[in-house]
């Protein structure tokens, strides 16, 4: 038998743990999104399961296994979801009622007010969900002028006329997206919930990349400042004035803080990205069809929510941008220095050589020196030798040291020179 992969089994099964949920019509949905504010990729995803079990227990519900990523369950009236995501959690839950009042906040009360003071992180989206059957063409522009922001609401019909969907992107008096879905005859269960997951799919993401704008937006004065600092930087290096030195601590100071912001804001910018692409393809699923000449969904994001996409991504250009400029003009810079080193090098060494020669001047100066003082030792030694034959040779002292002197300076300078040969 062919062994299988250890991960084959859990890797397949994957495809299939989140599924569409299955909605009977006409029924309520609420999402609810929590992010820890910071560090949430590394955050203790065992505080999410401690939550999440709380509010289970509440219900009297089953316990997820341990080390889950997500949950389905029924707890009271309502049908709950739980996913864990790389930086967050949401919470989902469906029920086969609308209340009488349409975008109730009482439908929210399935998450119990003391339940969400104990949330290990803060809320990011709150979605509300109406689904209801749909009424005539009359009847729906009357619930979006009752329920929507006319400068905001965009509507358009989705899978082939399957059902009209219609939002305004605003936030309520109680903090949640509103939502609507007019579901038309015919349209099976698995349809309105894929039509449900979708939109709430919608909001949650696009709440979510919303932070990489508003880190953007945190960064723009520094940036700024430090494309000042670099540009200055950069003027300094044709300038004499300045030693280059200087000039490539400075760069190298403000190349590393560069560096520290790409890696800081690097995730960040890599999620919004990711965010982004899931907000245009579920949009672009729902197949929309212009409903009364209003704006679309696809047309809401394009004038609101793509230009936000494009200042994330064109920060994050700049930024990469700034830092590769200050990567070429410090490797300028470092050979500048290294040419300049190079030429203080030389004329060291130039000096070096100078003081050699001035050296073997002296040297030579001093062993001429040292010839006639060790002449004039040995010459004295052989006149004290020769004194007793002075009244032989029938010559004074004086003419005897005479004689001596020549022969001794030719024989030191001899032993000189040999020893000078030998050493060289």
């Amino acid at each position: 038998m062919l062994a299988d992969h250890p991960l084959r089994y859990e890797l397949a099964n994957e495809l299939h743990a989140r599924p569409f949920p299955a909605l009977d019509v006409p029924c309520t949905a609420v999402y609810l999104a929590v992010k820890k504010a910071d560090q949430a990729v590394s955050r203790d995803r065992q505080a999410d399961m401690d939550h999440l079990i709380a509010l289970l227990d509440r219900y009297g519900a089953p316990h997820p296994q341990p080390g889950a990523t997500h949950y389905s369950g029924q707890i009271g009236r309502h049908i709950l979801r739980w996913e864990s995501h790389t930086e967050f959690v949401t919470y989902s839950a469906f029920a086969n009622t609308l209340s009488e009042r349409a975008f109730d906040p009482a439908d929210f009360e399935v998450f119990p007010e003391e339940w969400l003071a104990t949330a290990p992180g803060v809320r990011v989206a709150a979605v509300h969900i109406r689904v209801q059957q749909a009424p005539e063409r009359d009847q729906i522009e009357q619930h979006l002028n009752d329920w929507f922001v006319a400068d905001s609401v965009a509507v358009s019909r989705a899978l082939d006329d399957a059902a009209t969907i219609a939002a305004d992107f605003s936030l309520d008096t109680a903090g949640n997206t509103r939502l609507a879905v007019f579901v038309n005859p015919g349209t099976g269960r698995r349809r309105v919930g894929r039509i449900v997951q979708r939109l709430a799919e919608i909001e949650i993401y696009k709440s979510l990349s919303m932070l990489g704008f508003a880190r953007v937006k945190q960064l723009s004065a520094q940036l700024g400042e430090m494309d000042m600092k670099l540009t200055g930087l950069m003027d300094h290096m044709g300038d004499d004035t300045t030693a280059a030195d200087v000039t490539l601590a400075g760069l190298l100071s403000t190349s590393a803080e560069m560096e520290r912001m790409v890696a800081h804001n690097a995730f960040r910018f890599g999620a919004t990205e990711a965010y982004r692409n899931i907000v245009h393809q579920r949009i672009g699923v729902l197949r929309e069809q212009r409903f009364e000449g209003r704006q679309t969904f696809n047309e809401f994001m394009m004038r609101r929510y793509a230009p936000a996409m494009r200042t994330v991504q064109s920060t994050q250009e700049r930024l990469a941008a700034m830092a590769d400029r200050a990567m070429r003009a410090g490797e300028l810079l470092r050979t500048r220095v290294d040419v300049e080193r190079s030429a203080q090098n030389q004329k060291l060494l130039e000096s070096m050589n100078r003081r050699a020669d001035q050296q073997l001047k002296l040297q030579k100066t001093v062993e001429g020196l040292s010839v006639v003082a060790i002449s004039y030792y040995g010459v004295s030694l052989a006149s004290y030798a020769a004194y007793p034959l002075t009244d032989l040779l029938g010559v004074s002292k004086g003419e005897l040291t005479a004689a001596l002197t020549l022969p001794v300076v030719a024989v030191v300078w001899w032993m000189i020179r040999r020893i000078q040969k030998k050493m060289h």
